[in-house]
C-alpha cells in the first residue's frame, strides 16, 4: 500500500514561494513628490533650529540640565533592567543584522536586490551625516559635563545628535519605506515611530544623552528617510550592475566548465588516440627497448605433421640449407663417378 508524505508547514511555505512571480507588479518606488519635499524642508529647518538653540545656550540647554539633575534612572529604578535591553533596538549592529535578514528574505522572494541596496544606502548616509555632525560639534554627554548650564560644545565629545535615536529611525523606518502596500506602510511607519521614540527616551532615562541630542537624532534620521527617493536611480543602477556581473560570471563559468551529461544518456565511444585527428604524434621507441615480435602460428590451424618449420626471429641456431620439410622426399643428389 502506497502512502503519501504529509506536507509540513515549511514545505507549504516553500511551495508558495516557488509560485511567486519574477517581480511583483504592485511594488511602487517612492518618488520625490511636493509633499515629501515640503516635509524634508520642514525637518531640515527643525534640525537647524535645534543646533542653533544649543549653540546660543537657549532655554533648550537649560531644559537639558534640568532633566539631567532629575535623574530619571533614580526616580524609576524598577524599569532600569527593561530599559537596558530595550535600548539595544537603537544599536546599529544588532538592528542592522535583524533588518538585513528580513530584507534579504524579501529580496529572495521578490527576485530583486532593491531592499538590501536601499538598506545599505540608508546606513551609509546615516554614518556619513550623523558621524560628521558628531565629530564636528564635539558635544560632551551628561556624565562628562564640566560646567553647569553650558552647552558643552566643541570639547571632544560625540553624542550630538543621538546615534541610537537616528539609527532607530532609519533602521526601522526603512521597513515602512519599502512596504509594498499603503496599509502596510502606515502600520510600519507608526511602529517605527514608537520604537524610535522609545529608544530616544531610553537614552535620556539612562543619562547617556541630553534631551536635545534625542530631538536632533530624530530629525537626522527622518531627513535620511525623506531623501531616499533622490537615490532611487542610483539604487536601480547598482542593482542592474550587480545582476549583470552575476550573469557574466555565470556565462564565463559555463564556457570554462565541461557540460554536464544527464544520468542515463548514452555516451559515444571515443576513438583510439592513434585515429583521432588532434592526437599528438607518437614518439619512436628506441631500438634498445624494442622486442622481437611474438611468433604466431599461421592459420588456419593444421596438423603438426603438416606445418612448415619456421625459425623464430632472434634464434641463436644458424639456418641449415640442407634441411627439408617433413614427409617430403629429399632431392636427388648428383653422383659423381670416379
Amino acid at each position: 500500500m502506497r502512502t503519501e508524505r504529509n506536507l509540513t508547514r515549511l514545505d507549504r511555505v516553500f511551495a508558495r514561494l516557488d509560485r511567486e512571480p519574477e517581480r511583483p507588479a504592485h511594488l511602487d518606488v517612492p518618488k520625490m513628490s511636493r509633499h515629501r519635499i515640503a516635509l524634508f524642508a520642514a525637518t531640515l529647518a527643525f534640525y537647524l533650529a535645534i543646533v542653533w538653540a544649543v549653540l546660543i545656550t537657549s532655554w533648550l540647554v537649560r531644559l537639558d540640565w534640568q532633566v539631567m539633575f532629575f535623574r530619571p534612572y533614580q526616580q524609576w529604578p524598577e524599569i532600569h533592567a527593561f530599559v537596558d535591553y530595550y535600548v539595544v533596538l537603537g544599536q546599529r549592529g544588532p538592528t542592522a543584522v535583524m533588518v538585513a535578514a528580513w530584507l534579504g528574505w524579501r529580496s529572495w522572494r521578490q527576485h530583486t536586490l532593491r531592499p538590501l541596496i536601499a538598506l545599505g544606502v540608508s546606513l551609509l548616509l546615516l554614518n556619513v551625516t550623523v558621524g560628521a555632525a558628531k565629530i564636528g560639534m564635539g558635544r560632551l554627554g551628561p556624565h562628562y559635563a564640566t560646567t553647569i548650564g553650558s552647552n558643552e560644545m566643541w570639547l571632544g565629545g560625540d553624542i550630538f545628535p543621538s546615534g541610537h535615536t537616528a539609527n532607530a529611525v532609519v533602521t526601522w523606518g526603512i521597513l515602512a519605506y519599502l512596504a509594498s502596500t499603503p496599509r502596510a506602510r502606515r502600520w510600519l511607519s507608526a511602529l517605527s515611530a514608537v520604537v524610535s521614540l522609545g529608544v530616544g527616551m531610553s537614552t535620556v532615562y539612562l543619562g547617556t544623552h541630553w534631551l536635545s541630542d534625542v530631538l536632533l537624532g530624530w530629525a537626522a534620521g527622518l531627513l535620511i528617510l525623506l531623501a531616499l527617493p533622490w537615490f532611487e536611480p542610483l539604487i536601480s543602477r547598482a542593482e542592474s550592475w550587480i545582476l549583470g556581473l552575476r550573469d557574466r560570471l555565470y556565462a564565463r563559468r559555463g564556457r570554462t566548465e565541461p557540460a554536464r551529461v544527464p544520468a542515463g544518456t548514452p555516451v559515444a565511444a571515443t576513438p583510439p588516440a592513434s585515429e583521432r585527428e588532434d592526437a599528438p604524434a607518437l614518439e619512436p621507441v628506441p631500438a634498445s627497448r624494442s622486442r622481437a615480435p611474438a611468433y604466431l602460428a599461421p592459420g588456419p590451424h593444421t596438423a603438426r605433421s603438416e606445418r612448415t618449420p619456421v625459425t623464430p626471429a632472434g634464434s641463436r641456431r644458424p639456418p641449415h640449407a640442407d634441411r627439408h620439410p617433413r614427409n617430403t622426399a629429399p632431392a636427388a643428389r648428383h653422383l659423381s663417378g670416379g
